[in-house]
């Protein structure tokens, strides 16, 4: 493999009925273009050889003749080409035909798959051709060579597994690729022949999409496209590659020409994902008893020199929903929650600090839409804003703004006497703006809201998102602390999406411009004082670097386990033009530096709902000794 990648192709060459010699020209030709740009394994559709249509010419002697003449022509070509090629054709044996999937590599056939179950649709009648694999396990002679014939093979090459299922083997309820993933098979294969109807194709998509997904493996689909279609049915030519639930590669269908996808397959993060997923493991251990799979071994091929292309369209955003309708669910997620912590504590008060920042702004919208939802009167949200030595007009205007608008009720408190008070007892020369003046700010305005909550029997929500808390941008015990974390897996990315889709549906003029305003204002906690002009001076994204990169580094590092190496990899991949490969290599060392640090704060955290599919919650989301040690990590991280 390529730094851990395997790169496969699914490939639709023109096809011309019943002609072998024409169909194998273009399966050789598309073969060698595939090798030049640097595929370790290429699929072609069923019956890729003779063509899918050939009616009962499939019983002909000459063309089960013809047949093995291409297989042998197929595999005297593969003696040139450092890759596997996977053909579909038919196989004879005691009087049968078997519809094959036949694997090729390095001048041999290393195995034949036959399919398992053959439809009887109103379109082809495939029992009329060909036999079930059903039990079937023996040797069989394919031009000159002793092939094993049966679907429980896997053929290996030097860590990777490959499994072949054929047509309507993925349709059915069980398909025998849900047997080969559990025998340890990473990549399924499926050579197809699937006519084309209205709404079909989509279908099929999530399907190939959920047993990716369910296999934990990549999945190809190599369908039957020009020159197949014939009488009546029509073949549209699909090309699809998935991996671990996700569409990574698909080709253009209707094309009278020839057509590949390929794309490079992380095989560290399907094998992580099965590590990880004790479903899967309990299912090795109950299912596969009774299942008796050959490896059949191949010599690795050799590794692509071309650079990995990482060809699944990395998007640089992975926590940025792509649809509305997502958002909306991530918002629900955080009302149903703080519904039900207010319903369980008999609560009608919230007391939130209100900055004019992101944060605090969509933990406020959040609050909003749980009142009305609970039929609370919104006086009882009490919003506090608590100017201090670094606050500026703008924020300072925004805070106020959005509480009059969503008509709750507003406090506020400024805390520049009481910290000077605070100072003067401790000894701290107001001059130093070191962490002592940050982080002495930060817990008054904790200490007032915890004390205003107190008053009024209410619940401090906390502000505090997910991005913060993996990088240890916290006051500890001051906006680290609250008594229920809103935003505490949401992470600064998604923060920023939401409100902007908030305020997308906001029929208040005033309070649209004001969330919009909040959305363009520079991240920052305000606790140094402002600059000549009265404008932000210190900028968070400045001083531990962009979120966007942040959100980046966590998501693979905590969702699928990525090292360093691997997470710079992909990084860069995706904010090509965005970020040179030297001020990522800073930040990722930045982000490792600060996660491992910052534990402790991470392993008292109030409780806060979980929003995407990971979480740093103590309690089960993340699970790490505050003492452990980075070094391993940054060691990696100086290596790149």
């Amino acid at each position: 493999m390529n730094d851990g990648f395997f790169r496969v192709a699914a490939a639709v060459p023109s096809v011309k009925v019943a002609d072998c010699r024409y169909n194998t020209e273009n399966i050789i030709s598309m073969s060698k273009l595939l090798n030049s740009n640097g595929v370790q394994m290429a699929v072609f559709p069923e019956l890729s050889v003779t063509g899918y249509t050939c009616g009962d010419l499939f019983h002909s002697d000459v063309l089960i003749e013809n047949t093995e003449k291409s297989l042998s022509d197929i595999v005297e070509a593969s003696r040139n080409l450092s890759m596997i090629i996977v053909v579909g054709a038919g196989v004879r044996y005691n009087g049968a035909l078997y519809n094959c999937g036949i694997v090729v590599a390095q001048g041999k056939i290393l195995a034949a798959i036959p399919k398992s179950y053959i439809p009887n649709c109103s379109e082809f009648n495939e029992k009329r051709w060909w036999t079930s694999a059903r039990d079937i396990d023996v040797m069989v002679n394919i031009v000159g060579q002793m092939v094993p014939m049966t679907r429980n093979q896997l053929v290996k090459s030097g860590n990777v597994k490959i499994a072949i299922e054929v047509g309507e083997d993925l349709w059915s309820p069980i398909p025998p690729s849900s047997h080969a993933a559990l025998e340890g098979a990473q990549i399924i294969v499926n050579l197809s022949a699937c006519n084309e109807v209205m709404g079909k194709h989509d279908i099929l998509a999530r399907l190939i999409a959920q047993q990716s997904a369910r296999c934990i493996a990549a999945y190809l689909y190599s369908g039957a496209g020009y020159g197949e279609s014939t009488t009546d049915v029509v073949y549209d030519g699909k090309a699809i590659i998935a991996q671990n639930g996700r569409l990574i590669a698909q080709n253009n269908r209707w094309c009278d020409d020839v057509q590949f996808v390929y794309a490079d397959i992380d095989m560290n993060m399907i094998d992580y994902e099965r590590r990880h997923n004790n479903t899967f493991a309990d299912c090795v251990e109950q299912e596969n008893r009774s299942q008796q799979y050959k490896v059949i071994e191949c010599q690795p091929v050799v590794e692509s020199t071309t650079r990995v292309k990482l060809s699944a369209n990395i998007n640089p955003l992975p926590f940025v929903p792509k649809e509305d309708s997502q958002c909306d669910e991530a918002v629900n997620i955080q009302v149903m929650a703080l519904c039900q912590r207010l319903d369980a504590t008999r609560c009608k008060k919230l007391v939130i600090g209100v900055s004019g920042g992101l944060d605090s702004t969509l933990a406020l919208l959040i609050a909003t839409r749980v009142f009305d939802r609970m039929s609370i009167n919104r006086k009882g949200i009490i919003g506090v804003t608590m100017p201090g030595f670094g606050t500026t007009d703008r924020t300072y205007k925004n805070a106020i703004t959005m509480m009059q608008a969503m008509g709750i009720t507003i406090k506020e408190i400024s805390i520049v006497d009481a910290v000077k008070q605070h100072f003067t007892d401790i000894g701290h020369d107001i001059n130093v703006h070191d962490a002592t003046y940050e982080n002495s700010q930060a817990r008054e305005r904790t200490q007032i809201l915890m004390d205003i909550a107190n008053k009024v029997g209410g619940m401090v929500l906390g502000t505090g998102d997910m991005s913060e808390l993996a990088l240890g941008w916290a006051t500890y015990n001051g906006d680290h602390m609250s008594m229920y974390g809103i935003n505490a897996g949401v992470p600064k990315t998604l923060v920023k999406c939401l409100v902007r889709h908030i305020a997308s549906s906001c029929d208040d003029e005033k309070l649209r411009d004001s969330l919009l305003d909040v959305v363009d204002t520079p991240i920052s906690p305000e606790l140094v004082p402002a600059d000549s002009n009265g404008d932000i001076k210190q900028k968070t994204e400045d001083l531990v670097g962009p979120y966007e990169l942040h959100d980046f580094f966590m998501y693979y590092f905590l969702r699928h386990g990525f090292s360093p190496r691997r997470i710079f990899l992909y990084a860069c991949t995706a904010f090509a033009g965005v970020y040179d490969r030297m001020v990522i290599k800073h930040w990722i060392k930045v982000f490792f530096s600060r996660f491992f640090s910052q534990q402790f704060k991470r392993s008292c955290l109030p409780d806060g709902p979980k929003v995407t599919s990971v979480s740093l919650s103590p309690r089960g989301g993340w699970c790490m000794p505050s003492d452990a040690s980075s070094v391993l990590w940054l060691k990696e991280c100086d290596q790149l």
